[in-house]
């Protein structure tokens, strides 16, 4: 009879400083663990399984919405869909990588921070599709007709090469100071958040317009809020920082992180599809669809920005010297 010899699992003080979570004890897998290794672990209770599980059970959520949507959707003649379509394919990628980086990121410490730097990059990419999509369909009808509607996803996308940039760089401060890395990360975060929901702020905080007030509004309210309490999650490192040990495998602050983030997601793309449908007739009227050139234009520099970002730090990993603190842990 077969039988599968799950990988052993470790204690904190018996893996390198890179790969300590604050407050997580117990259950790290080693940190020079092979693919297979890797791939196994998803079936054994780590403090990274329900990481991976999180994500990964939402992108095939994800892939079946974005399928359906091209299967009702006339992809060749509906240009007023596409990006609807952009923003769909983008929210099936960030947790497909989300999860791949989180089931490979015990290879090395160098495979770690590659994992990461994509996964950073598929985020980023996620954050420009939510522009296209917010700028096709939920601009508060004052905001439609501007200069600011008209340069909003060009921003958009160099927020994204920055956002990859300051968050990569990031993690080479991770061990010596950990505190400064936190916070360059969440500014990289969240500092194209606020651009891309600019237009959702004034929406809903100052003047709507007459087409903007439908049902979308409330969907929009409940994404802000997630994604505020996904925020709260990532930053203060709760539960795990008030009981060290005892949500290292279920219900450890980046576990919620993920939930609250898919559920943002899902909110989202509820609002973005409702004011699609409910502002058509009066989007187009006013306003002229993106052109394919436009919408291929906007991915392809972030898809080169973001990659330039990911290849010039992963290059620089194996250019910086260790830390002494690292090289005794080896």
């Amino acid at each position: 009879m077969l039988s599968l010899k799950l990988p052993k699992l470790f204690n904190i003080d018996q893996v390198p400083q890179v790969f300590h979570e604050q407050g997580i004890l117990f259950g790290y897998r080693h940190p020079q663990s092979s693919a297979t290794a890797c791939v196994l672990s998803l079936f054994q209770m780590t403090n990274e399984t329900l990481n991976i599980w999180t994500h990964l059970l939402p992108f095939w959520f994800f892939v079946w919405r974005f399928v359906t949507a091209l299967c009702v959707t006339d992809i060749w003649n509906d240009s007023y869909s596409w990006p609807m379509l952009v923003y769909m394919c983008t929210s099936c990628v960030y947790p497909l990588a989300s999860s791949c980086a989180h089931t490979f990121s015990s290879m090395s410490k160098k495979a770690r921070h590659i994992c990461y730097f994509l996964d950073y990059g598929a985020v980023n990419l996620f954050s420009l599709g939510s522009a296209i999509a917010y700028s096709a369909y939920t601009f508060p009808d004052a905001l439609v007709r501007t200069a600011f509607r008209n340069y909003y996803v060009a921003l958009a996308v160099f927020n994204t090469s920055l956002s990859t940039g300051l968050s990569c760089y990031s993690r080479f401060l991770e061990v010596q100071k950990p505190g400064l890395s936190k916070l360059l990360r969440i500014l990289a975060f969240a500092y194209p958040y606020i651009w891309d929901s600019f237009p959702i702020f004034y929406r809903l905080l100052l003047f709507p317009g007459v087409s903007a007030q439908n049902e979308a509004i409330l969907y929009h309210w409940k994404h802000m809020a997630m994604t505020l309490l996904a925020s709260f999650f990532y930053s203060a490192h709760l539960p795990e920082r008030l009981a060290p040990g005892l949500f290292d495998y279920v219900g450890h602050s980046h576990q919620l992180f993920h939930v609250c983030v898919i559920l943002a997601t899902h909110m989202q793309t509820e609002a973005i599809l409702l004011d699609k449908a409910l502002r058509r007739e009066w989007l187009l009227a006013v306003s002229q669809p993106f052109s394919f050139l436009q919408i291929a234009a906007a991915l392809l520099l972030c898809l080169i920005f973001s990659l330039g970002n990911i290849i010039y730090f992963s290059a620089a990993l194996y250019q910086t010297p260790e830390p002494e603190s690292q090289k005794k842990e080896t």
